[in-house]
């Protein structure tokens, strides 16, 4: 598992925030020895691409230069196992904006994980997180019960531990953005899930 160092090459404070958490990301997963992942914004839609080809590395894409979209791919990444990351975006299937209420429940069920991690990033980065119900032209907004389960996630990550990956990217971030520990339950209020 590879050891944050911020004496090695520090982020520059002037780059703009999805930068800084792409490289913190990198330093962290990027070794070819190691996971050799890395973190790139820029793209018009997320999606994970493994490693092949010309590619020698493993891709986490990002939209454009949003810090939020980044810390959620960084969090799907973390989250997938070792089959799910040889596959093209883990081998997961997706339904664009307009989705049904019983395709919303079941989009909802299985972006609690992500999406509490996600949050456990952000306060790591100081940023505010939003829940995402990725389907604005439905008009379904994140149910009252997705943000309990995202919640009660989140503290189950603070209280039992994240894997891996996810505890040595979110204490880096914490590191380079001067945050405490993202793993502290009583940070995590209910109330601030909009």
């Amino acid at each position: 598992m590879p050891v944050w160092n911020p004496e090695i090459a520090p982020v520059s404070t002037t780059q703009p925030m999805a930068d800084r958490i792409a490289l913190v990301f990198d330093r962290c997963f990027a070794d070819p020895k190691g996971f050799n992942t890395r973190l790139c914004g820029g793209y018009f839609e997320p999606y994970y691409r493994p490693a092949g080809g010309s590619q020698r590395h493993h891709q986490v894409e990002f939209t454009r230069g949003y810090a939020a979209s980044a810390l959620h791919e960084a969090a799907h990444w973390c989250l997938a196992g070792e089959a799910r990351r040889r596959l093209p975006d883990y081998g997961y299937w997706y339904l664009p904006d307009g989705r049904s209420a019983e395709q919303q429940a079941a989009f909802e069920e299985v972006e609690v994980r992500p999406q509490a991690l996600e949050w456990v990033f952000a306060r790591a980065c100081g940023l505010r997180f939003r829940v995402s119900s990725d389907n604005l032209y439905s008009g379904l907004g994140p149910s009252d019960s997705f943000k309990v389960a995202i919640w009660a996630r989140v503290r189950e990550y603070c209280h039992k531990g994240a894997n891996a990956r996810a505890r040595a990217f979110a204490r880096a971030l914490a590191c380079e953005f001067g945050r405490p520990d993202p793993f502290s339950a009583g940070i995590y209020q209910l109330a601030d899930l909009s």
